[in-house]
């Protein structure tokens, strides 16, 4: 794993990744910058209507200090919701359009003998985009309550995030060299740690200005991660036909 996060730190220096790097994140920024301009206040109306309709939460508007906060907590919900939702778009380009280049260019730059047996496909890595999105969204609704409460907030966006992460990239990743049996093989040794590059890289991307490279690094990270294994994988392989043959 650390090598893998190391390795693509190399990978997104490379000047082939600079567009990669400001589409996505500026697509997605331009996608809810017109959905906030048009839904925005109905947002802020809707959820600030439903957290007065709510008994627990009367007396914060009664309590000064927290009668200001409550106020301004719709505003506050809505921003909460906005960062991940952002990061989340740029993630699902960066998977859809992006990963082939980025894995042509990692595989040809420092994986050049691993052979291309291509068990994934464009309708694969559609229909696991599909999930991966329901997914997302079906969990960031049930958890939305949630956010609101301190010891929670921080946790949820990053646990939600490094889940869509490596569900969107890890296929992609291995989707043109490894086998059918290969990414399955794959995705059951190493489950737990996609998803902890995932949470990795989803603790990134809250910190200032690098939030704006992670899309793309994420993707670099899975792609150097997953062929590593993917190699480990294939050298066990030969040597077990290895030992059978003698």
């Amino acid at each position: 794993m650390v090598s893998a996060l190391l390795r693509a730190l190399g990978s997104l220096l490379h000047p082939k990744m600079l567009l990669l790097m400001m589409l996505p994140l500026a697509i997605a920024i331009a996608l809810w910058l017109g959905l906030a301009i048009a839904f925005w206040s109905e947002a802020v109306q809707w959820i600030d209507l439903h957290i007065r309709a709510m008994d627990g939460m009367q007396w914060m508007f009664t309590v000064w200090p927290l009668a200001l906060i409550a106020t301004h907590l719709a505003w506050i919900m809505v921003l909460l919701v906005s960062v991940p939702l952002v990061l989340a778009v740029a993630v699902v380009i960066v998977s859809v359009f992006a990963m082939p280049a980025m894995v042509g260019h990692v595989s040809r730059r420092d994986y050049p003998g691993l052979a291309m047996r291509r068990g994934g496909s464009v309708t694969g890595s559609t229909w696991n985009a599909v999930q991966a999105v329901i997914i997302f969204l079906f969990l960031a609704a049930v958890s939305l309550p949630l956010w609101l409460v301190p010891l929670f907030w921080p946790v949820l966006p990053v646990v939600l995030l490094g889940y869509l992460n490596q569900r969107m990239f890890r296929y992609d990743a291995l989707a043109d060299h490894a086998s059918v049996d290969e990414i399955v093989e794959l995705i059951r040794r190493h489950r737990l740690e996609f998803f902890g590059l995932g949470l990795v890289l989803a603790v990134l991307a809250n910190v200032p200005f690098f939030g704006f490279f992670m899309p793309v690094y994420a993707g670099l990270v899975f792609i150097h991660f997953g062929l590593e294994r993917l190699q480990v994988l294939r050298s066990e392989s030969i040597e077990g036909a290895a030992v059978r043959l003698r």
